[in-house]
């Protein structure tokens, strides 16, 4: 089925493949709206015309939730032309959060459709009407599920390709749809044969049902424009290209805002040794954020931590670590650095503090001083505090 989707892509979109041209992601993006639009609407008008022939409430509903998915996808379209526009002053970022917000938009839509039929159904089930299911009614049912089917594949496709939340929604609506329908269906043919009138009651279970799916579509539309967490294998991937490069020690301290597809801004601190020379180091970062803008699309910015390498500062560092794991396996340490005084020693470091920590900061700090004092001289703890904004990775 992915070779028939890539065949229309190529058939209708010219340089389907280069999906980090905008235009051309929205091009893709607006024809897969186009399909869903034109599918939709044919298919509401087989089943509205079916359901009052049949009198089916079961029928119409289905014929309407097909409505509200024609409706879902002209939103998509508008979503996928407002996402392309290029920043301005307002939006130096630019406006691909309008996709997240059509998607936002289609699942409120998807609620309120619920709801009604839900109501619709009730009434039905309270005051059955006699209802008479023919060979058209089947026909019709029989080539929703099949379309659905292929709009399920051609949806999932399509935002695969251009990494679209709104259209892997559509693909999950779809499915649904085709579930719906079978259940429908399935009414029908009881109805037919046993003559008890369930069409009210299948009415109401594909209200529930779609009134489920939609709680499910806000929350995966909400959930970016809220800011959530990236995904531990982006976190993953991002690491790994870093510290990837000769020179680079390690990595933290990473920052992602989504601003909407190909939109991604980053920020990174990079642990480099201070025995090499500080042009060659910056040299280095700039590879690196060269390297992300070119083959990922993403905005980095690389804050160049200088790290001491010696054999005392890296033991040091493997103690301190291990103190702190004792306190929280999840903290972590960097940015360790050793200053020796007559009396004392003054070790400096940031402690990584991950999400849902209940530890308060003024009782870590007292916890890792006491835990890190070793051999002859009192050592001061001096701590940076860090908050993890990505999950760990793998």
């Amino acid at each position: 089925m992915k070779v028939v989707t890539l065949w229309l892509l190529r058939f209708f979109v010219k340089n389907y493949k280069n999906v980090r041209d905008t235009k051309i992601r929205t091009a893709c993006g607006s024809f897969a709206s186009f399909i869903g639009i034109a599918c939709n609407t044919l298919l509401v008008a087989g089943k509205i015309t079916a359901g009052l022939v049949s009198g089916s409430v079961s029928i119409i509903a289905d014929g309407i939730n097909n409505l509200s998915d024609a409706a879902s996808s002209i939103i998509t379209s508008v979503g996928f032309k407002l996402a392309s526009k290029t920043p301005d002053k307002k939006h130096p970022f630019g406006h691909a959060r309008f996709e997240y917000i059509a998607g936002l938009t289609v699942a409120v839509i998807v609620l309120v459709m619920g709801f009604e039929l839900g109501k619709n159904s009730f009434e039905k089930i309270i005051k059955p009407t006699p209802v008479s299911f023919g060979f058209i009614s089947f026909l019709v049912l029989i080539s929703s599920i099949l379309l659905k089917a292929w709009m399920t594949l051609f949806n999932r496709d399509v935002g695969k390709h251009i990494n679209s939340t709104s259209l892997k929604a559509a693909s999950v609506d779809s499915r649904n749809d085709a579930i719906a329908t079978t259940a429908v269906l399935i009414a029908a043919v009881l109805t037919y044969f046993t003559k008890l009138n369930l069409d009210g009651y299948m009415g109401f279970g594909i209200a529930f049902f779609i009134v489920y799916s939609g709680v499910g579509l806000i929350k995966d539309t909400l959930n970016p424009l809220l800011g959530e967490a990236p995904s531990p294998e982006f976190i993953t991937y991002l690491v790994d290209k870093i510290t990837s490069y000769e020179g680079v020690l390690g990595t933290h301290d990473l920052i992602v805002h989504d601003y909407g597809p190909n939109r991604r801004f980053a920020s990174a601190h990079v642990e480099i040794s201070t025995d090499l020379d500080v042009l060659i180091s910056h040299d280095i970062i700039d590879k690196i954020e060269r390297d992300f803008l070119k083959n990922d699309g993403i905005h980095l910015i690389i804050h160049y931590d200088p790290i001491m390498t010696s054999e005392q500062v890296f033991n040091a560092r493997a103690w301190v670590e291990q103190q702190v794991k004792m306190i929280d396996s999840r903290l972590s340490i960097h940015d360790l650095c050793l200053i020796d005084c007559p009396d004392h020693t003054d070790y400096v470091f940031d402690i990584l503090i991950p999400p849902g920590s209940e530890i308060p900061e003024d009782k870590l700090r007292l916890h890792v001083e006491k835990a890190v004092q070793h051999g002859d001289k009192p050592i001061h703890v001096i701590i940076t505090i860090d908050h993890s904004y990505a999950p760990t990775p793998k």
